[in-house]
């Protein structure tokens, strides 16, 4: 089959499609066909090196929507033909993988493909968005009528985060640059703010009359996070996906609980993403749909670390 291995680990230009044995899958697996494959910031931390978990060679990838193939001993309840989507392991020596044609995943951790998505959409949701519900839903339990701040609200995560606290009910504030401004107003928030040209602090306690947001949902890390407790108000919640730096004296002095937000593998959430999806609340936001030997350039865009919506790479056929 076809793949694109790293065979060590570095810069974005030591891709090299390679044809590979197929796998097969053990107990408890399926084999899917993969259609397409989602792209993801951790892939490139993977591939660079930043994160020391792989051993090269490795075929990444950890999102992908397809068909199945083949199922192992055990699995009853998918059959060859079915449409899927998941995300894989991010660790360990059956994880990643969809950056090929064929990949096998558990089945108790993939989940019927939204039939209203197509593959190359479908693939942009189980990593991203998975991480989004999980902040927005799990850990900061976002409620009716409260204001919540997505950090980075036009990429990847952010982008399913301001539609996940949309549809429960909230009042978004969201951030971007400039040229994303628009993509923050189509997907609802209600009020996108400019990090380069405002202060987002002044922005939300404008809106919140001095109070202060209810919950705040940080993707973008470093000192942005670090100056978020001042905007939450006393008791409030905040969630990151990175690790945070800088003084948080504010954040005991004000009570505020901190989420730290790592995706676990289960088919649960991906089942309630697809709901989301059929109800109309919640659409991928594919920024680039690229073939799977331009993954070195998908690499590329997300080593800039300001891209809209998601990279997905196009591997096969339906």
């Amino acid at each position: 089959m076809r793949a694109m291995v790293t065979p060590e680990f570095g810069t974005t230009d030591l891709f090299e499609e390679r044809d590979v044995e197929c796998p097969s899958p053990e107990p408890g697996e399926i084999l899917v066909r993969v259609v397409a494959s989602g792209t993801n910031p951790v892939d490139a931390k993977l591939r660079s090196g930043d994160i020391p978990a792989l051993e090269a060679p490795v075929i990444l990838g950890a999102d992908a929507s397809g068909i199945v193939e083949e199922v192992g001993v055990g699995v009853t309840d998918f059959a060859p033909g079915d449409e899927v989507y998941y995300t894989p392991e991010l660790f360990g020596p059956r994880s990643n993988g969809t950056y090929a044609e064929y990949a096998t995943v558990p089945a108790s951790i993939a989940a019927s493909k939204p039939a209203s998505l197509s593959h190359e959409e479908a693939a942009a949701v189980p990593l991203a968005g998975g991480t989004a519900y999980e902040a927005i839903v799990r850990r900061l339990n976002v409620r009716p009528g409260e204001v919540v701040v997505v950090q980075g609200g036009a990429g990847g995560v952010g982008s399913f985060a301001v539609q996940i606290a949309r549809a429960a009910g909230a009042y978004v504030v969201a951030t971007a640059g400039g040229k994303n401004q628009s993509t923050l107003r189509e997907l609802g928030v209600d009020a996108p703010v400019d990090y380069t040209q405002q202060d987002v602090a002044e922005v939300v306690l404008e809106k919140t009359d001095g109070a202060g947001a209810d919950a705040l949902f940080d993707t973008v890390g470093g000192e942005v996070f670090a100056g978020a407790p001042e905007y939450v108000r006393p008791f409030g919640r905040l969630a990151t996906i990175l690790g945070p730096v800088g003084d948080f004296t504010q954040l005991y002095l004000k009570n505020q609980t901190l989420y730290g937000t790592f995706l676990t593998r289960e088919r649960e959430r991906l089942d309630a993403l697809r709901r989301l999806v059929e109800q109309g609340k919640l659409r991928p936001l594919v920024g680039e749909t690229l073939d799977l030997s331009e993954v070195g350039k998908a690499h590329d865009r997300l080593d800039s670390g300001h891209g809209r919506g998601k990279i997905v790479l196009k591997v096969g056929a339906v």
